[in-house]
């Protein structure tokens, strides 16, 4: 599963040269990546496959802080938030519950130098 963790970090770190070019910064000294329990990315394995992937000048001195995000059920249609380990119905209104957080991998924020 680790070519999984370091595609996300190669994609992840086109888009921060990305936003660092456009801002003509010198050095990025950290990244904030929210990461959903149920995205399939396992923490360890994404800062091992970071610290090889960055070292590319701009972020070699970069440090990868890394968010992990529960799993969240609520009802799709009054919005209540069903209780984890309980069945996936609202207990207001018994309609089925959607996922409304827990599947992500967002770049939160990029700390950067810019002269």
């Amino acid at each position: 599963n680790e070519v999984h963790e370091y595609s996300i970090v190669q994609a992840l770190m086109e888009r921060v040269l990305t936003e660092a070019k456009a801002r003509g910064a010198t050095a990025v000294h950290r990244l904030s990546v929210r990461i959903g329990e149920l995205a399939g990315v396992e923490p360890e394995l994404l800062a091992s496959a970071y610290t090889l992937v960055k070292d590319n000048g701009l972020c070699d001195a970069s440090e990868l802080e890394i968010r992990r995000v529960p799993a969240v059920w609520a009802c799709r249609d009054c919005g209540t938030e069903v209780a984890r380990g309980e069945i996936l119905r609202c207990p207001a209104c018994s309609a089925p519950a959607k996922l409304v957080s827990g599947d992500e991998i967002l770049l939160g924020r990029i700390e950067m130098e810019v002269p």
